[in-house]
Order: structure tokens, then sequence, then C-alpha cells
């Protein structure tokens, strides 16, 4: 028993120790963008499905980052209050009584920062470490 507990935890501190670093999250724009800051409830109101436009008018792009990006939790909490999985659920009523389009998810914080620089109605999110000047952060969280 003891052996199976000293490798659970030699396991688990490897397995942090291994992590990337985390800085924290960012809601990004492109630089091309008029968007100068969002707040947190517009944010929320967007990544919800419950408004489409950003601010000055405009259907927003949103984009996601993958299931397995430590960022997307982050992110989720901090704007919407909600969990990754319950936001998965809100946006499976939306698009199952076709009232919305998800967010288009993304492999990495680096495809999101290039899908979003290339667009300035794109709205996305990343660990302020893949910042670049091709975007700008609009909401800190």
């Amino acid at each position: 028993m003891r052996s199976i507990v000293c490798k659970s935890l030699c396991a688990a501190a490897l397995l942090l120790a291994s992590a990337p670093g985390f800085a924290g999250v960012v809601v990004i724009v492109s630089a091309k963008s008029g968007v100068a800051s969002l707040a947190k409830d517009q944010v929320a109101s967007l990544y919800l499905g419950k408004t489409a436009a950003l601010p000055g008018g405009g259907s927003a792009k949103l984009y996601d980052s993958a299931e397995s990006n430590p960022a997307r939790e982050a992110f989720y909490q901090a704007a919407t209050g909600k969990s990754a999985s319950q936001v998965k659920s809100v946006w499976s009523r939306l698009v199952f009584s076709g009232r919305a389009v998800p967010p288009h998810e993304l492999t990495s914080d680096a495809s999101v920062v290039k899908a979003v620089a290339a667009d300035p109605a794109a709205i996305g999110y990343v660990d302020s470490a893949a910042l670049d000047g091709t975007v700008k952060a609009v909401l800190k969280l």
C-alpha cells in the first residue's frame, strides 16, 4: 500500500514539474481591430452565445483553445464562472436549436494567435506568454 501511494505521489510530482509554465489568460483581438478593450461580461456574453457582435458592430468570429490546453479551463472559469464542460453544454443546446455557431476550436495558442491576427472580427484567448505584435490583449483574466 505504501509503495502505491509513493508511486502516485512521485508520478504527480513529475507531471507537475514537466507541465509548461502558465502565465495567465488574456483575451485577444487582431492588432488591426478597432476594439481597444472588453469587459468581462462582454466576453462572457460572446462565449456563452448570448451575443454575436463585438462592440462597434460586426459579427465576432470566436476561437477556442483545445480541450487539453490549461488556458481553456482557466478562461471559462474566470470569464464566465462556469467550467469548460458546462460551457460545452450551453453550446450544445444553442447549436441543437440552431441559434448559434460555437467557437472554432484550434489546437494551440500559436494557432489561435495566427487566426485572430488574420481577422479584425476575430476574438480568442491564449496564455499571455503567447502574445506577439500581431494581436492585442483586450482583457486580462
